[in-house]
């Protein structure tokens, strides 16, 4: 017949052909009944209250000491097993948990008497490693294995502990004080270092805050300058090509300026050409000397034109390049003109005559030619004596001619018929 347990439990059998009894934890076996028997015993932890009441110390002190154990039958241990199922075979579990329990209450009544108060209420976990210690030793000769121990309550009847708690409690209250001042005294050192750290750091960023601005006023005012010199370069070229401009705009002007005198003197020349001819046609050759004369004079004149025209042109040119340079250009293009016409009155002082005279010229013809201009009809009748009308009309022309020296004396101040007395 078959019978089974759990893991918690362990079945002995023993009798017909089991010697020595088989012993099995957790599991199944056969039995044959009437010839083998069967027997259980529990595996299961046992949780035992160890209380010491009133035992005394090493110093006569007493006290009582409450521990709590946890015990077990190993069943994975045969040697344990054989020797727990020997002893306790048959036996409940409060059986077997009482006697391990005086087993255990023994031990911690010896360790305690062996240690001071102070020890065990201060280092319970040494004395919880001496009572498993001991106590394991011992109920492993039983085949219960200790699997835990716990020191639960120390407690007097004497208020021994109690008066060491005071104690405890007073040092405690004391270095509690002391810490507590001195938390305060370095709360505030470190408020003070902190608030020295936050000056220093206030301080420190001023003073980079003001580097920093600084560095910024630097590079602004270089950059500044490096913008106000490129307005100052652009506007003085701009200055420049406006001056170049309007140098150039002059040059041109100067330029039409000098082919308007050119028209001019060519106009003057053609001028002269024409009133040449009309002398030529109303006076009738009155000299071919003076005529020769008077076209060189004409000719020395229109040379002393261009000469003047050429150093005007010169002097405006040199007053658009530069106009300081210009006006004590044009001043001595003045004075050389003046010196010239100086030089030219000096070495020609007949040849300046006779070019006033010939300036006067028009002045004079217009004199002669007015009275015939007034004339508005001139009938000649022949009567028979035409040639006393001819005679007479011839003399009064005679007396017109004869009297042309005196007239251009009167008007020019110059002795005609001394300058061509001289000149010829």
């Amino acid at each position: 017949m078959f019978y089974t347990c759990g893991p918690n439990e362990a079945m002995v059998v023993s009798g017909f052909c089991r010697s020595p009894p088989l012993m099995i934890a957790g599991g199944r076996v056969f039995v044959i009944p009437c010839f083998q028997q069967i027997q259980r015993i529990s595996l299961n932890t046992l949780t035992l209250n160890v209380k010491s009441d009133k035992v005394y110390t090493r110093y006569g002190v007493p006290i009582s000491v409450t521990g709590i154990a946890q015990v077990k039958i190993q069943g994975q241990n045969k040697d344990m097993l054989v020797t727990a199922c020997q002893m306790f075979l048959g036996k409940s579990e409060t059986q077997i948990a009482q006697i391990a329990l005086e087993t255990l209450e023994g031990h911690q009544r010896a360790i305690i008497a062996h240690l001071t108060v102070e020890e065990i209420y201060q280092d319970r976990k040494k004395f919880s490693e001496q009572v498993f210690k001991v106590a394991s030793s011992d109920l492993v000769n039983m085949g219960i294995g200790v699997v835990s121990y716990t020191l639960k309550d120390v407690h007097d009847d004497q208020d021994y502990l109690v008066s060491l708690g005071k104690a405890r409690t007073a040092q405690v209250q004391k270095d509690a004080r002391i810490g507590q001042a001195q938390y305060k005294r370095d709360a505030v050192m470190r408020e003070a270092n902190a608030m020295q750290e936050k000056v220093s750091a206030q301080y420190k960023n001023e003073i980079e805050m003001a580097q920093a601005q600084r560095d910024f006023e630097l590079k602004k005012a270089v950059y500044d300058m490096e913008v106000n010199s490129k307005k100052a370069e652009s506007e003085m070229a701009y200055q420049l090509q406006v001056a170049k401009t309007k140098q150039r705009i002059e040059e041109e002007k100067m330029q039409v300026q000098v082919v308007e005198r050119t028209q001019q003197i060519l106009l003057q020349e053609q001028e002269i050409t024409r009133r040449e001819m009309e002398l030529e046609a109303k006076i009738k050759k009155p000299a071919e000397a003076e005529r020769y004369r008077l076209e060189k004079l004409a000719e020395a004149e229109r040379s002393q034109l261009i000469m003047e025209a050429e150093a005007e042109a010169e002097s405006i040119r040199i007053k658009g390049e530069a106009e300081a340079f210009a006006v004590e250009a044009k001043g001595r293009a003045e004075a050389e003109q003046m010196a010239k016409k100086a030089e030219a009155f000096q070495q020609y002082k007949e040849g300046a005559m006779v070019d006033m005279l010939l300036e006067k010229i028009p002045l004079m013809a217009e004199e002669i030619s007015k009275p015939l201009s007034m004339t508005k009809k001139l009938t000649m009748v022949s009567s028979g004596g035409s040639e006393v009308g001819a005679a007479k009309l011839t003399g009064e022309v005679l007396d017109i001619m004869t009297r042309l020296p005196a007239t251009i004396e009167k008007l020019t101040g110059v002795n005609i018929s001394q300058v061509t007395g001289r000149r010829g």
